[in-house]
């Protein structure tokens, strides 16, 4: 008799934002992106693109983690757990910090809204939301503060572009000109109650909404209506490439569980002043006197060929780094990358005598060296004029 071979391992369905019809009924090319069904693109990702930096943009980020930290000891929790001191963060204020494992390494980067003294709202990428939640839960222990997964219970949508304000603001209860960058507060949008903050992974001015999930279409449909042929709906293809431009990190790419805070080029999130114990002190300390490991870099390709995620960065010939992210650039016209090198390649410490000028690099794109050149991140910089 013979054994029937296993039945094979049952798929697991994407989840749905509250949005999925709005965007199948605009021609969305839906994808499956870190456990959900998302919009890649609509017509034109390059379309999308350049609406962002011209007017605005409209982006379903439903997918995003929202875990709420709540009790006298959340503030405390979270110093402990995080990288930040968020209990120096004032209510109605947000910030950008990391948890790391004890050696160091990134788990995710994240960004925190204080919504009141013991009530915190912590935003995780998707894909990272159960390591996140797991490991809050575990660091909160001995603290009298509750961590619970709310993404459920959060529709997020963004606005994004130097149109944003002008678009958003009749719809808007809250006077948004008072509402500075990284700011959060509750408010109502065409009606409905939403958590308003001023932030955004564009390099653009513009707004995220964290709605309920029935509320997300009526805001979704407001705003369409409020922006006209000005404001194009936009997907993760845009939005890939709008953060690359600006020089933002993606975990997965820049950031993962062998990168520290240090080598991003990011410990500016690491609050090694604040006192007590927080996780990964130790580690983070020692990196942080430390020589680099390796240098975040921005590249430009000077051929039409384009550097991508996992491509060596060539110096004199030589494997010195991998490229993180790479994409053309639908407002620089070129191909741009970010890459981790050799501190040396840099010019850095480390560097020796002779070492080949920044216009000998190069990038091994499918067994051809394209010339490429080290570039200042951020690739762009908004109007000076907009706020930040």
């Amino acid at each position: 008799m013979t054994t029937p071979d296993p039945a094979p391992p049952r798929r697991t369905q994407p989840r749905e934002t509250p949005l999925r019809a709005e965007h199948e009924a605009l021609g969305a090319v839906m994808t499956e992106f870190a456990g959900w069904l998302m919009p890649l693109r609509y017509r034109s990702e390059t379309a999308e693109h350049q609406a962002v930096r011209t007017a605005a943009g409209l982006f379903d980020l439903s997918h995003m983690g929202e875990l709420a930290v709540r009790g006298p000891g959340a503030a405390a929790a979270l110093d402990y757990a995080l990288t930040g001191q968020l209990s120096a963060v004032p209510p109605g204020r947000a910030r950008y910090t990391m948890i790391c494992a004890a050696d160091g390494g990134i788990l995710d980067d994240l960004i925190v809204y204080r919504l009141a003294d013991e009530e915190f709202l912590v935003v995780a990428n998707a894909a990272n939301t159960g390591v996140v939640h797991e490991a809050l839960a575990q660091r909160a222990e001995g603290h009298d503060a509750q961590v619970t997964d709310e993404t459920a219970d959060y529709a997020l949508i963004a606005i994004q572009g130097p149109a944003a304000a002008s678009i958003l603001a009749p719809l808007c209860a809250a006077d948004l000109g008072a509402l500075k960058y990284y700011a959060g507060r509750r408010t109502t949008v065409a009606g409905q109650q939403v958590l308003l903050a001023r932030t955004g992974y564009t390099g653009e001015d513009g707004f995220e909404l964290f709605t309920s999930p029935a509320g997300a279409g009526p805001v979704w449909a407001a705003l369409r209506r409020a922006g006209g042929d000005g404001l194009l709906p936009a997907g993760l293809a845009a939005r890939d490439t709008l953060r690359l431009e600006a020089g933002m990190p993606l975990y997965g790419n820049e950031l993962g569980r062998d990168i520290t805070p240090f080598d991003a080029g990011l410990g500016r999130v690491v609050k090694l002043s604040k006192p007590g114990d927080f996780v990964g002190r130790a580690a983070l300390e020692a990196a942080a006197q430390a020589a680099p490991r390796r240098v975040l870099v921005g590249l430009r390709g000077e051929t039409r060929r384009v550097p991508r995620h996992g491509y060596p960065v060539l110096c004199d010939g030589q494997p010195r780094g991998v490229v993180t992210s790479g994409a053309p650039s639908p407002t620089l016209g070129v191909p741009i990358a970010m890459a981790y090198v050799d501190p040396g390649v840099t010019g850095g410490p480390d560097a020796t005598p002779g070492e080949p000028a920044d216009s000998q690099l190069a990038v091994d794109v499918r067994g051809r060296a394209e010339p490429a050149r080290l570039t200042p991140l951020p690739f762009y910089h908004r109007n000076q004029d907009q706020p930040r």
